[in-house]
């Protein structure tokens, strides 16, 4: 039975995502830092299905503590499969606004986070000469998005750790890939309202907003053996909104 860490699985697309893993034959560590009450119920309703999850809380800014999840899951589960860098935090604001603990906090959940998780997993996959690294970035970070400037930077930094990490480990049977969402209907982007979002429906060519099992169905394809050859790449997975 092969195995994934999925962080900020509480909600939105990580939850989504855990529990597709689950489902699929997977054992899932459910990563969360402040969203304990959400994870806990996340974990206790797919463990009554008779899936093997775990709930594990490590905010991943820090490395100490994701160094320590790593090891659970070692320990637990005997090595990592796949990782899916989905934990990340959003803020529109104007740009001449932005504090410094604001850009400091964005880097260091969507940028450093992933990084953290990235080099302590590697360690094992490396050993391993295999496995599957899939990061969560956004269609701003491939276009930019007004009033977004931080969010869109630190997101615009994943996708070129991506494909640096993609020409690096590929010599080691490691994949990195990279899916960039459009507009998904989650607890983040709700901050958006109604009105707005009706607006980014109508500029979609699909005609709709995305759901979280969009994303998660196109992780769970990344991480199957379907994809072996699939690498340094970036999915925008967005209903035409963005089309590069």
């Amino acid at each position: 039975m092969k195995t994934a860490i999925i962080t900020g699985a509480s909600r939105g697309i990580g939850k989504c995502t855990a529990e597709l893993f689950a489902r699929n034959g997977y054992n899932v560590i459910i990563n969360y830092n402040s969203s304990e009450k959400e994870a806990k119920e996340l974990e206790n309703k797919l463990l009554s299905e008779g899936l093997n999850v775990s709930a594990y809380k490590a905010d991943v800014s820090k490395s100490y503590e994701v160094d320590k999840m790593i090891n659970y899951c070692i320990e637990k589960y005997g090595k990592i499969d796949v990782l899916v860098n989905n934990a990340g935090i959003s803020q529109d604001k104007l740009f001449t606004d932005i504090t410094d603990e604001e850009w400091e906090k964005m880097m260091s959940v969507n940028v450093t986070g992933v990084f953290n998780c990235t080099r302590a997993t590697l360690k094992h996959m490396i050993w391993e000469k295999s496995g599957k690294i899939i990061n969560i970035s956004s269609m701003w970070g491939v276009v930019g998005g007004s009033c977004e400037v931080h969010y869109s930077t630190s997101k615009a930094a994943v996708i070129g750790m991506t494909k640096a990490l993609a020409k690096e480990v590929g010599p080691s049977n490691i994949t990195v890939n990279a899916i960039a969402p459009g507009v998904i209907l989650t607890d983040m982007s709700l901050y958006y309202g109604d009105e707005v979002l009706e607006e980014l429906r109508q500029e979609t060519p699909l005609m709709k907003n995305g759901q979280p099992e969009d994303i998660a169905n196109m992780a769970l394809y990344l991480a199957s053996d379907k994809a072996d050859f699939i690498t340094g790449q970036v999915f925008n997975i967005n209903g035409g909104f963005v089309i590069a």
